[in-house]
């Protein structure tokens, strides 16, 4: 990395900036991980956001986790048969176990995601 200077008077003033970053979409899974990182991993995330990498890291985290909680979920629904059949005869019980499922695969999500 080169640094680079400008004359202000008599003084040589290093030209500090913050690389300019596309911009990334952040969910939920993205939010959750930077303040994990802020609370438990301060150096990672100051390495992070010295570095310009710390929005497209958060991206990243949550397009994966998405993308695996969807997964997970259709995988869960389709293993304890909860279908398309079941929401049309009884829609109370479908809701009762989507949220069921719902709510594993956001523990699971969580752990291996955002909190590892």
């Amino acid at each position: 990395m080169e640094i680079t200077c400008q004359r202000k008077g008599d003084y040589l003033c290093p030209n500090l900036f913050q690389p300019e970053e596309k911009p990334w979409v952040i969910g939920k899974y993205g939010r959750l991980r930077k303040h994990f990182l802020k609370e438990h991993k301060p150096y990672l995330y100051q390495e992070y956001l010295l570095n310009g990498k710390l929005n497209e890291h958060l991206a990243e985290i949550n397009e994966t986790a998405l993308e695996a909680f969807n997964r997970l979920v259709d995988r869960i629904a389709k293993n304890e048969n909860v279908t398309e059949r079941l929401k049309a005869e009884n829609q109370i019980l479908w809701i009762q176990k989507m949220n069921s499922i719902y709510d594993r695969a956001e523990e699971v999500i969580l752990n291996d995601y955002v909190y590892n």
